[in-house]
């Protein structure tokens, strides 16, 4: 009898046996028969691509399509993070020459004091006049400017062709996204349904009483973050998963995700070994019968073209950039609740005079929305202008400063919320899209109110967000 045949390690064998008892070498039947469930940061990637990666990862998708299918907390998630990928990408590409000339800037200033610190040593030390005329000819303001000038420009032209080489912006999620019928047409009909608000909740109570104070995953290490229903996502997906594991016909389940936390992820020796948690592979197995096996999305993808699609044009960079653009999505995920939303932008204080800074760098001038600019009674407006300045490019963003997911005014073929106006509320001549957007109320409020020098700038701005950026 060998050890996998011993009743012991047949019991625990998620802890004690490699790849928690399902070996590598089950690995085909997984990509040949199992349920397909891709994470959020998966989905959302999509929006990270150039055209080239992202036209080449939707071909390998669709050589498993038949059997993807997906959590309704992952549609979710997907439907709401799309914006926020695309503002985060296109902040910092479009920061990039900012941010090139404050670092070149800082090591123009050390260059130099380096250059007088050692002249300072041989003037103390050596008295040698001749060194420092010699370090005064090679290294001094013109020859360091110069030698930087070059680094400038290389650094400048790579983040110029990242820029252009991306085809998204923030306003092709109102208007036309050209990601999103891509996915619809890969899941087709395979959505699971709302669930019911009597069940979250229950799901909600069960992971804040009971797993994550016990710290069974997955979910346990979003505790700190803001609403309850922020800190229980993960869960919620993977009750969703145990579900519809336990429906006929399921017998394996393959979860592709990049989230390596550790509510994910166990410890296996502190220098970096880790294995996703065995609990994750026994819960599964005792609660649906179910064998359970997780994948990284550039892992997931070479394993479609091993076993599906051999001539699927991935190569090795496309798999570097696959596993990138997940990992980034993931970070950003577990970091959410630094942004300000619509939710939550009421109960958030900006920083100290950053409001007023976004007031004059929008070229406002008026009393009324300069002091509505500086009122912590009107949260929304202080945050969309500090958002909507810094992702126009009007003004240069702090390093430390939150991502802002505000619009004043959308285009959408549905009301987004039972209190947002069409724009027809807004006075004909100066709103151009009378016709096909809804427009937040407090934006309707604002122009109301503000007088008739920035009454346009501000239409101006917030008709500026929703078109497309160069």
């Amino acid at each position: 009898m060998g050890q996998a045949d011993l009743p012991l390690v047949e019991q625990f064998r998620s802890w004690i046996l490699p790849e928690s008892g399902v070996g590598a070498a089950d690995r085909k039947a997984f990509f040949e028969d199992a349920l397909v469930v891709l994470d959020t940061n998966v989905l959302l990637s999509l929006y990270e691509y150039n055209p080239a990666v992202r036209n080449q990862v939707l071909s390998a998708l669709e050589q498993i399509s038949e059997r993807l299918w997906l959590p309704y907390q992952v549609g979710q998630e997907f439907v709401r993070g799309r914006r926020r990928v695309i503002i985060e990408r296109s902040k910092e590409l479009g920061e990039a020459p900012v941010a090139i000339d404050r670092h070149l800037q800082q090591a123009y200033k050390s260059v130099l004091a380096a250059s007088a610190h050692v002249k300072r040593l041989l003037k103390k030390y050596a008295n040698d006049d001749a060194a420092q005329s010699s370090l005064d000819e090679a290294i001094n303001q013109a020859t360091v400017k110069a030698m930087l000038a070059d680094w400038q420009g290389l650094l400048k032209d790579h983040a110029k062709q990242l820029k252009s080489g991306h085809d998204l912006l923030p306003a092709a999620v109102e208007s036309d996204d050209p990601v999103l019928p891509e996915v619809a047409a890969l899941f087709g009909d395979r959505l699971a349904p709302p669930t019911e608000y009597a069940v979250v909740q229950r799901r909600l109570e069960e992971a804040l009483s009971f797993r994550f104070p016990n710290e069974i995953p997955p979910g346990f290490a979003d505790e700190g973050k803001g609403k309850p229903l922020d800190r229980v996502g993960d869960y919620l997906v993977w009750a969703e998963i145990l579900d519809r594991a336990n429906t006929p016909g399921v017998k394996r389940v393959l979860l592709v995700s990049a989230d390596t936390k550790k509510d994910w992820y166990e410890e296996l020796d502190g220098k970096g070994g880790k294995r996703p948690w065995p609990q994750l592979f026994e819960e599964l197995r005792q609660r649906t019968g179910a064998e359970l096996r997780i994948e990284q999305p550039g892992q997931f993808f070479q394993g479609i073209k091993e076993f599906l699609s051999p001539g699927t044009e991935l190569t090795t960079a496309t798999y570097d950039e696959i596993d990138r653009a997940a990992g980034a999505v993931a970070q950003r995920s577990a970091e959410k609740d630094s942004s300000v939303t619509d939710d939550n932008a009421h109960v958030v204080t900006p920083p100290d005079g950053l409001a007023l800074a976004a007031y004059r760098a929008a070229g406002l001038t008026t009393r009324t929305v300069k002091q509505l600019a500086e009122s912590g009674r009107r949260r929304h407006f202080q945050w969309w202008l500090i958002g909507v300045t810094a992702e126009l490019g009007v003004r240069v963003p702090d390093d430390d400063e939150p991502l802002v997911e505000l619009c004043a005014a959308v285009r959408s073929e549905v009301r987004p919320a039972p209190e947002w106006y069409p724009g027809t509320a807004l006075a004909q001549g100066e709103w151009p899209y009378r016709s096909d957007t809804w427009v937040a109320p407090w934006f309707v409020q604002l122009v109301q109110e503000a007088g008739e020098a920035d009454r346009l700038p501000l239409q101006r701005l917030a008709a500026r967000q929703l078109q497309p950026k160069a």
